[in-house]
């Protein structure tokens, strides 16, 4: 099979992925059928199977006359976003280094549902990140820090911004959130020994003064680091693109909520202004049991 085939650039393509990017099965089978789509549809309006080169041809004009395409068949915002950014890819790759990718904003998207994830992934995911950590306190923290953010709810701007001035540690913890207004948390036993394991091995001290979780050199720990960690294990776990460190504030809330907490205390607990924000953790749940429906009914299918 020649290397210029659109088969053979779908699997290149797909190796590449899952492979190389170490995507899901799941980003994977949707990324290539969009590469597949778009070749198809070249082949459809230019009349002769695309190449490498052709599809390297392609402009902004074109990308929209393939979406307006996808447009017709019936295709929202979300999903023409989804498109787009896997298009984007695909023609990277295709180009190789140094590549022009043609120039298009995407549509609007209106905020969706938050995606959360299971205990078990949660664990999972900060287990990974912690295991893979370079230093044994840095994986100590690490490990802190996220359950910090699935077991109490925390932004990770909150996380990071505790100092000294928490310890020694109770059975809550007074957090500052947006707007300067600060509210009370508990601290479950499983957290509160994570953080004081991370705080027995950090080489750096813990005044009232300085951040809670410090870098390597003993600076205020970025939570771009925090970030970049989660990307990389929810690579290596096959976990979904969406699953960021605000996700674990998502499962906070969702497994509180599925477990009966009503919507005014969670409200007090994520320290949302308005209960409208705190509302949309209804929308989670239903969602999970409708899955739980579809997965599990023996009549779900019919």
């Amino acid at each position: 099979m020649s290397a210029e085939t659109p088969a053979a650039l779908a699997e290149s393509w797909r190796a590449h992925l899952a492979e190389g990017r170490r995507r899901s099965l799941h980003t994977v089978r949707a990324y290539v059928t969009t590469a597949e789509r778009l070749m198809a549809w070249m082949e459809e309006t230019e009349g002769r199977a695309p190449s490498r080169a052709a599809l390297g041809k392609l402009t902004t004009s074109d990308l929209r006359a393939y979406l307006a395409s996808r447009r017709v068949e019936g295709i929202g915002n979300s999903s023409a976003a989804r498109e787009l950014s896997a298009l984007r890819g695909f023609l990277r790759f295709v180009g190789g280094e140094g590549s022009t990718i043609p120039a298009m904003r995407g549509p609007r998207v209106k905020p969706g549902v938050p995606r959360p994830i299971s205990p078990d992934e949660a664990i999972a995911l900060a287990q990974d990140i912690s295991e893979s950590a370079r230093d044994a306190w840095i994986g100590a923290r690490d490990w802190a820090v996220l359950l910090l953010l699935y077991g109490a709810g925390l932004r990770i701007s909150e996380a990071l911004g505790l100092t000294g001035e928490v310890l020694p540690l109770g059975e809550t913890i007074r957090v500052l959130g947006k707007r300067g207004k600060t509210r009370i948390v508990p601290l479950l036993p499983q957290v509160r020994e994570a953080i004081e394991g991370y705080l027995a091995l950090c080489p750096h001290s813990a005044s009232k003064s300085e951040p809670l979780f410090r870098g390597a050199r003993g600076g205020p720990l970025s939570p771009a680091l925090i970030r970049r960690a989660v990307q990389g294990a929810r690579g290596r776990l096959g976990l979904h693109e969406r699953t960021t460190p605000h996700a674990l504030r998502h499962s906070f809330a969702t497994h509180l909520l599925g477990r009966g907490a009503d919507l005014r205390s969670l409200q007090e607990l994520l320290g949302h202004a308005s209960l409208s924000s705190t509302q949309i953790y209804t929308q989670v749940d239903a969602a999970h049991l409708l899955d739980v429906y579809r997965n599990a009914h023996p009549r779900a299918g019919t």
